[in-house]
């Protein structure tokens, strides 16, 4: 196992490139088995849930080939089965997102039960309420969800929740259905808005992309071709953080200003502000660093909503940052009940943060952060939280579990050396220690 070895409390400053967007790759990458035709996805990052997604991929019979370092060809002419492999799929969530594109072009699939990040259970009704509406039969045999149809018909499906992941699937079963689906209630994220673009450019008639409505014009068929994936907001919100909490300066390039305008404005609230230039964004190291109370000076609360607010993959990253901001503010996820478990990490580390309740924390700031010995990183939104209080604190900390970060952020330890942070991945010094939980304290 490896481990990150932070020594805190040096300033960023320099200017990296947004990687591309995890959410978007590890949907576009299933995406290909709609067409028997080569398909080639730029701006591809090299992180773990991508790599696992690829091997699925290859497990089904697609022939995967990088061919340069962001950029990567899918060729499914012949998929060989439709049972997909229970380890690969138990590393990630969005496993479940092959069930889609799997019934759409082989009518069948046979997929173990996600995995993924303990965050909170999140259910898959929706998924199975949107494919049954389209002709899927759907059971479930113990741990594994058997999908079958006699083929897929367009129809009107009313989402009972706008979810991501549920809306991806509808939409790629309905690009290949007969007839025409309206989708309603959907998401709109950018990672659906960089779908539905690449499959508008393989041949699929997709109307109202970026709205919470779509109308899928099935067509017979999908021609190959090529797809950029956009920046990764997750990343660039997470860079931005990294600053703020060094007291840095970065300018970070191709980080697609257009859909940040929500997280500068929550972000604003704790007085954290950047400039755009161009497709750029630099964030100076004068910051005002704030809190900003709500009318009549009551207390400010930052609430997680599905797209265009706050996305809830950035409250981590937000309440780091609190954390150096002078005043109050209370975190609300109400989407996620294991999403805050990690505050006792930071607690450690001289944070001044009080759970609520599995929902919510209040954040009183400012305060110093010390670093630890012994840091596990639950998952990766939170992991990266933790790497950046470990770059903001006085001392050195050990970040274990790293797999974790690897899973969402690529090279992340080279992209911060390169701003300066002092950084490093070491081998883990006690090979038999179980990274799933933390030392007892005695031991910090």
């Amino acid at each position: 196992m490896e481990q990150f070895v932070i020594q805190g409390g040096k300033p960023l400053s320099g200017t990296i490139k947004a990687g591309g967007n995890k959410n978007a790759a590890i949907k576009m990458i299933p995406a290909c088995l709609l067409t028997e035709e080569p398909v080639i996805l730029r701006n591809m990052p090299k992180i773990g849930d991508v790599l696992t997604t690829l091997d699925i991929m290859r497990q089904l019979g697609a022939d995967v080939t990088w061919v340069d370092s962001s950029s990567v060809r899918i060729h499914a002419q012949n998929i060989s089965t439709t049972d997909v492999d229970p380890t690969l799929a138990s590393k990630i969530r969005a496993s479940i997102v092959f069930a889609g594109p799997m019934l759409a072009r082989m009518r069948r699939i046979r997929l173990p039960i996600p995995g993924g990040d303990s965050i909170g259970e999140r259910r898959l009704d929706t998924h199975a309420v949107a494919l049954q509406k389209l002709g899927a039969n759907i059971t479930l045999q113990k741990a594994l969800l058997v999908m079958e149809t006699e083929g897929l018909v367009g129809t009107n499906i009313l989402l009972n929740e706008a979810s991501v992941t549920a809306t991806e699937n509808a939409l790629m079963a309905a690009v290949l259905a007969k007839g025409v689906t309206v989708l309603r209630n959907v998401a709109c994220e950018p990672h659906i808005q960089d779908l539905c673009q690449m499959l508008n450019t393989l041949g699929a008639q997709i109307q109202g992309a970026g709205t919470n409505q779509l109308i899928i014009t099935g067509v017979e068929r999908l021609h190959g071709g090529e797809a950029r994936i956009g920046a990764d907001y997750m990343e660039v919100g997470s860079f931005i953080g990294a600053a703020i909490v060094t007291g840095g300066e970065i300018r970070i390039t191709d980080a697609d200003p257009q859909h940040l305008e929500m997280i500068a404005l929550t972000f604003g609230r704790l007085g954290v502000q950047w400039d755009t230039q161009g497709e750029d964004i630099v964030v100076p190291a004068a910051q005002t660093l704030s809190i900003v109370p709500d009318l009549g000076n009551r207390l400010p609360i930052i609430k997680a909503q599905p797209w265009p607010a706050f996305p809830p993959d950035l409250m981590s990253i937000a309440l780091v940052i609190a954390t150096q901001c002078a005043g109050a503010v209370l975190f609300h996820d109400w989407m996620y009940e294991s999403r805050f478990f990690f505050t006792d990490k930071l607690v450690r580390m001289g944070a001044r943060i009080t759970l609520c309740d599995p929902h919510r924390v209040l954040v009183q700031g400012p305060t110093t952060l010390q670093g630890q010995s012994y840091i596990t990183s639950p998952d990766i939104r939170a992991g990266m939280a933790i790497l950046l209080a470990a770059l903001g604190a006085k001392g050195q900390t050990r970040i274990f579990n790293i797999r974790q970060i690897d899973r969402g952020y690529e090279r992340v330890e080279e992209k911060l050396k390169a701003l300066g942070a002092d950084i490093n991945r070491v081998e883990d010094e006690q090979p038999g220690i179980d990274e799933t939980h933390e030392a007892p304290l005695a031991e910090h």
